[in-house]
């Protein structure tokens, strides 16, 4: 018996240790990273992730990623907003008591249970959405605190991504 707890526990630890791929989203709502571009060097990019840190870091590492390709240096970031979808949650720990009566023939039963459900892993059953606006440019970096230098930004947050 020993040896299949064991094997339950590393399931569920490898399960919530997991990380999604970082890419594109197959479609609107899904795991991953969307772009469009709202006029020459303004882009709106979003990802969206279990976690909202990763979110948050994997969004910043996408517009890093236009801001490099469009042959820029620097990005800053004009708007954004973090959307947490509620669908799926369970809305934390909960506890149940159920009971139930029956006969058969001359003889009768009563029994009560009792339940309780505490989620595993936080909140990753609900997804969360971090939205950025950016504006793009080239040159020396200005000194605002929402503007981020591109390369910098894609050199220290690749590493952090499991590709």
């Amino acid at each position: 018996m020993k040896p299949y707890a064991i094997l339950i526990a590393a399931s569920l630890l490898a399960a919530c240790a997991s990380n999604a791929a970082y890419g594109p989203a197959s479609k609107s709502g899904a795991m991953g990273y969307s772009s469009q571009q709202i006029e020459t060097g303004r882009y709106q990019v979003s990802y969206t992730d279990s976690d909202p840190s990763r979110a948050r870091d994997r969004a910043l590492l996408r517009a890093a990623e236009l801001t490099l390709q469009e042959g820029s240096d620097w990005f800053e970031i004009t708007s954004s907003f973090t959307d947490r979808s509620e669908e799926g949650r369970s809305g934390g720990s909960s506890v149940s008591i159920g009971g139930s009566s029956g006969s058969h023939g001359r003889s009768s039963s009563v029994g009560v249970g009792v339940g309780i459900g505490i989620p595993i892993g936080g909140s990753s059953s609900g997804a969360v959405t971090e939205v950025l606006e950016i504006m793009t440019g080239k040159g020396a970096k200005p000194d605002r605190p929402a503007v981020y230098d591109a390369r910098s930004v894609d050199i220290n947050l690749r590493g952090t991504v499991t590709e």
